[in-house]
């Protein structure tokens, strides 16, 4: 709820504390923030609006694929490592998934910030677990996050923004960015003619984080899956292949596949640290 984590976020427009009314959250400044009905506020700024990255199909397609637990132990690796932090950041928290897993059963005291630019991944966001609270936030702006309060920050399959990851993690905090190595899904990528990982993946996020971030640890971890077709079309559709595959045609290339096909999953997960 936004209630819980008011108190770690700054006004994106002056830097300055807001507090939380009915309807809107706002600043001593007078700057507002509208909260949507379904409980997530929209502190984006300048000409960009929320709802301009993932569509709702692309969202509904994620929502079921997760929710089956195709990716469970992706998801409660991120909670081993990520412990008993007290607040937790999810930097392009889509449906909030993640975040939910890794804050868990939860108690009071601990907290959840999920940031997306998506109004449609917001507001399942929103309602994924009892301590999230759900803001449209831009990764390359500035965060409407306080400097130094966060003790983890997740990154999984989004932007990364180092100034910005660097300024609200505390003194010891832990960035945990979950990538897709280059086998990721292999064979669907290659008979489905879907966007691939980059080889080179690794030294461009190297490359981004490594000015202000140092690595810590790094481990990958790999998923044996059996997919039903109708599972295959929502992971395409669910990623930004669903930006590049004709519908029509990708129908067809998949009723050319096994019925179920077996796949991989497989995702590298790097521990980033502050330098000092």
């Amino acid at each position: 709820m936004l209630a819980d984590i008011i108190d770690y976020l700054i006004c994106p427009l002056c830097g300055t504390a807001p507090s939380l009314t009915a309807g809107s959250v706002r600043c001593a400044r007078g700057h507002s923030f509208d909260v949507a009905r379904q409980g997530y506020v929209n502190m984006l700024t300048g000409s960009a609006a929320a709802g301009t990255a993932d569509t709702p199909a692309m969202v509904a397609a994620r929502a079921e694929f997760l929710s089956a637990g195709h990716y469970a132990p992706l998801t409660r690796r991120l909670a081993e490592i990520a412990g008993a932090a007290g607040v937790v950041t999810d930097a392009g928290a889509g449906t909030g998934h993640y975040l939910a897993g890794v804050l868990g059963e939860g108690t009071r005291g601990r907290a959840g910030i999920a940031l997306d630019v998506s109004k449609h991944a917001l507001k399942r966001a929103a309602r994924a677990h009892p301590l999230i609270g759900a803001v449209a936030a831009d990764v390359w702006r500035g965060l409407p996050v306080r400097d130094r309060c966060v003790d983890v920050l997740l990154n999984v399959f989004a932007p990364r923004n180092a100034a910005e990851f660097a300024r609200i993690l505390r003194p010891g905090g832990t960035l945990i960015v979950v990538t897709p190595t280059a086998g990721h899904l292999r064979p669907l990528v290659e008979r489905l003619g879907l966007l691939s990982v980059d080889e080179d993946k690794d030294r461009r996020v190297e490359e981004t984080l490594g000015g202000r971030f140092a690595r810590a640890v790094q481990e990958v971890i790999e998923i044996g899956l059996t997919l039903r077709h109708a599972t295959v079309a929502s992971v395409v559709e669910m990623g930004p292949s669903a930006w590049h595959t004709r519908p029509d045609e990708l129908a067809g290339r998949i009723a050319d596949l096994p019925d179920p096909v077996q796949v991989t999953a497989s995702f590298q997960i790097t521990q980033w640290v502050v330098r000092p």
